[in-house]
């Protein structure tokens, strides 16, 4: 069977490995919970990307937004990637890692007056703006420091990306950007602005796509619009196509990376665009199938046989991992896989994945084929993105350690947290 993240994560003599790597071995050392990285499987992925768009003027920014730990993002840092940021505290991230602020876009609907002054200060390349109301604040900013804030509109096209829909950004019941129709007055009004400077269009309709052609749809209509805009003597310097490129999780089929943009080269070449400068923001499809979440089972309990065939009763293997450590099955009802790092010859029962946290909803998988015993180590597959960046303390747990593979090396990139530093910045009353 060919596992998710393949070909750098398969399984040697029953043993599951990452980049080389014993997963079993890594648990051992680290502990868990435990999210590993594979550094190759995030070039890898990257290099698709590159293929498509050598020779063309573009920008790869990376949306941190998937994986925000410092050790990815310096890997996308010193591959020569941007960012696209949604907070001032991402841009901090950014900075920290060795990245520079003239290649970040920052996006997200909800820009505070100190986030847009924090932005300009640092010299940011972009704010992808998604309303007017943000128009406005931003003019204020920006000339009251005295200076013009570059912008992109955010175009909301009312696109389907046939996506789930907590994950959909596109359509017009969505929070996202300005409506296609609103667009072209709100780029007349934008260029009229003293504190802003007009620099590209904006869209991204959403996460986890899986087909090319809603990206096609939402390009013709971006194109529609960035003619209509230039006609009315507002000149369009790049368009950012977005990201949101799906990964295979179960038997999912996306299309690779370089065959989406090339699909959508294409078609910009086609309509007379391709000289254009292109900006992307993948974020899953980089980091998703590169990591894998590493837990502990702790115990099992049965059902009765009668009550399980009835549906009145499951089988529970409590690990040591929960929905703090990994959101999306709880949020998004997820499938996500998972693999014993070992095999055993035993027969497979079905279990329902669960964790410790105090919430029926506290799932990793349900209705899952495994031999597994105490002791044993599983690995929740495809979860490096949207699992630490996710992560919270419910329950007072502290957060995973994580580790970055890179070649031989296996390196600690994260320490696990303590139940001290939960607490350290809360204070009593005085008495």
């Amino acid at each position: 069977m060919t596992l998710p993240g393949a070909p750098f994560v398969a399984r040697r003599d029953g043993e599951l490995e990452l980049e080389g790597h014993s997963l079993a071995a890594l648990a051992r050392e680290f502990g868990t919970p435990l999210y590993v990285y594979s550094r190759g499987a995030m070039r890898a992925a990257l290099a698709g990307y590159r293929r498509a768009l050598h020779g063309r003027p573009h920008l790869v920014c990376y949306a941190m937004k998937a994986n925000s730990s410092l050790a990815v993002l310096q890997t996308f840092v010193e591959a020569g990637c941007g960012f696209d940021i949604v907070s001032a505290g991402e841009l901090e991230r950014v900075l920290a890692a060795g990245g520079s602020a003239d290649k970040v876009v920052f996006s997200g609907v909800g820009k505070t007056g100190a986030e847009m002054q924090r932005a300009l200060e640092a010299g940011v390349r972009c704010f992808n703006v998604e309303s007017r109301g943000e128009l406005d604040r931003l003019d204020a900013v920006a000339r009251a420091a005295g200076r013009r804030a570059p912008v992109s509109l955010r175009i909301n096209p009312d696109v389907d990306a046939r996506t789930h829909p907590y994950i959909s950004t596109g359509l017009k019941s969505n929070k996202f950007g300005i409506a296609h129709g609103e667009a072209l007055a709100t780029y007349r009004y934008a260029a009229s602005l003293a504190g802003i400077e007009v620099s590209g269009i904006d869209c991204h309709i959403g996460s986890q796509i899986t087909e090319v052609e809603p990206y096609l749809d939402a390009l013709d209509r971006l194109l529609d619009l960035v003619e209509a805009v230039e006609a009315a003597g507002v000149p369009i310097r790049h368009l950012d196509l977005g990201g949101g490129l799906g990964i295979r999780y179960a038997d999912e089929a996306p299309p690779a990376a370089d065959e989406l943009v090339g699909r959508l080269i294409a078609r910009l070449d086609a309509r007379g665009h391709g000289a254009r400068e292109l900006l992307f923001e993948p974020g899953r499809s980089l980091v998703g199938n590169a990591g894998v979440l590493l837990t502990e089972v702790l115990y099992l309990k049965r059902g009765t046989a009668i009550d399980v065939a009835a549906g009145a009763a499951r089988n529970f293997c409590i690990v040591d991992a929960a929905m703090n450590d990994l959101m999306r099955p709880a949020l998004y009802e997820a499938w996500m896989a998972i693999e014993p790092c070992r095999l055993r010859a035993d027969a497979a029962e079905r279990w329902d994945i669960v964790g410790p946290v105090c919430e029926s909803g506290d799932w990793l998988g349900r209705d899952r084929m495994l031999v597994v015993a105490p002791g044993d180590v599983l690995a929740v597959l495809s979860a490096g993105a949207y699992g630490m960046s996710m992560a919270s303390n419910y329950n007072s747990r502290p957060r995973a350690a994580e580790v970055m593979i890179d070649g031989p090396r296996a390196t600690l990139i994260r320490e696990r947290e303590t139940a001290g530093e939960l607490f350290a910045r809360e204070r009593l009353l005085a008495r």
